[in-house]
């Protein structure tokens, strides 16, 4: 019962990172001001990539590497921008209510990192 809970904790999460990255993506391609960019890359493509492989990783139950590969990446850019943000030396999209967006970002990749070690943890048991 708790893994199907896990597995579709997840998804959901995975499912709600898309479209907040998705979002970014689409303004991006539209004004080419959706989000910050490094080396002319934008790091909302980035992100959305990095929730996209995840996604099907977890929808085939296999390839856990590249999961965590993707997540920490993912995580891993977003606190940096959540540092830098907080610092005043960035500024990360914003949510309608002002929230910057990084936050957000570090919260759903430090969840499904967290997640899928207690899934896989369940699965050796």
């Amino acid at each position: 019962m708790i893994k199907i809970f896990l597995y579709y904790s997840i998804l959901s999460v995975l499912i709600i990172g898309l479209f907040g990255a998705g979002g970014l993506v689409i303004e991006e391609f539209k004004t080419g001001e959706g989000c910050p960019k490094i080396m002319h890359i934008p790091m909302c493509l980035v992100v959305f990539i990095c929730f996209v492989i995840p996604l099907i990783a977890h929808l085939l139950q296999k390839a856990n590497v590249l999961y965590f590969i993707f997540t920490g990446l993912a995580g891993g850019i977003a606190l940096v921008a959540s540092i830098m943000q907080f610092t005043g030396n960035a500024e990360c999209p914003k949510t309608a209510s002002g929230t910057p967006m990084c936050y957000y970002s570090l919260v759903l990749f430090s969840t499904l990192i967290i997640l899928k070690i207690y899934s896989l943890k369940l699965k050796k048991s």
